[in-house]
């Protein structure tokens, strides 16, 4: 355990848990580290946002990268609770299964799914990651990041699964354009053959795209009716998470 990364964490706990700010002869004695390291570290988490640095150069003490950090896994913990019924509601009026995805840099994770009585091959589980660029919840959240979520996947040389897949930049580009004006996202067997999907971003009180809902669908083509339901349940979870333009 007497790794780099864990005599980092200990310092930055320990700056955490203080209620002043502490030098670096200080830090050292108390964790019993040598005087050259714990300077070292301590640049590598000021370099990285964690901690800063007095003007007169002497003391450290954390920033707020934390507190971000810890918020954004706590919505992410709360959109669960939100999601739930309104998911439940959406498998019963589709008779599919439906997924709550959030992105992770360029996969999405399964945070919370509710199985049809008649799943389509399913091949998901709650936990479990896929790559966003060929799945419906990954691209609709891609969609919405906006130029820096296209330009990070873009700049990745994404990976071809199926005949499906879309890989090439102007392609991409393409339909996440398209994907922003119409509101939705399909995939049409771009991951897994034959598994096709359908999904519409989840947005917070601040307008953000958080979350995704997607409906894992056979090889066809979605109808109108299903894609306004998955809006209408889509609508009212970003609602309860206090978006005010939800409904348009």
């Amino acid at each position: 355990m007497d790794t780099t990364l864990t005599k980092g964490l200990r310092i930055l706990e320990t700056l955490c848990q203080s209620d002043r700010r502490r030098g670096v002869t200080e830090l050292a004695n108390e964790l019993g580290l040598q005087k050259s390291n714990t300077h070292r570290l301590l640049q590598t988490l000021t370099q990285l946002g964690y901690v800063e640095k007095d003007e007169d150069g002497g003391r450290y003490g954390p920033t707020l990268r934390l507190w971000e950090l810890g918020a954004m896994v706590a919505d992410r913990l709360d959109i669960r609770v939100v999601a739930r019924p309104y998911l439940t509601k959406l498998a019963e009026e589709t008779q599919e299964t439906v997924h709550l995805s959030i992105l992770s840099g360029l996969e999405v994770i399964y945070i919370d799914k509710v199985d049809s009585p008649f799943p389509i091959r399913a091949y998901s589980r709650v936990g479990g990651r896929a790559p966003a660029h060929c799945v419906a919840t990954g691209k609709v959240l891609l969609a919405f990041e906006g130029k820096a979520g296209e330009e990070t996947l873009l700049a990745s040389k994404p990976k071809k699964y199926t005949a499906t897949t879309i890989c090439t930049a102007d392609d991409l580009a393409k339909q996440l354009a398209q994907i922003r004006r119409r509101g939705y996202a399909i995939n049409r067997g771009e991951w897994k053959e034959g598994v096709n999907g359908l999904a519409v971003p989840i947005f917070d009180h601040s307008g953000k795209a958080i979350a995704a809902v997607g409906i894992t669908l056979p090889p066809i083509q979605p109808s109108l009716a299903l894609i306004q339901k998955l809006k209408r349940r889509a609508a009212d979870i970003s609602r309860s998470l206090g978006h005010k333009d939800s409904a348009s």
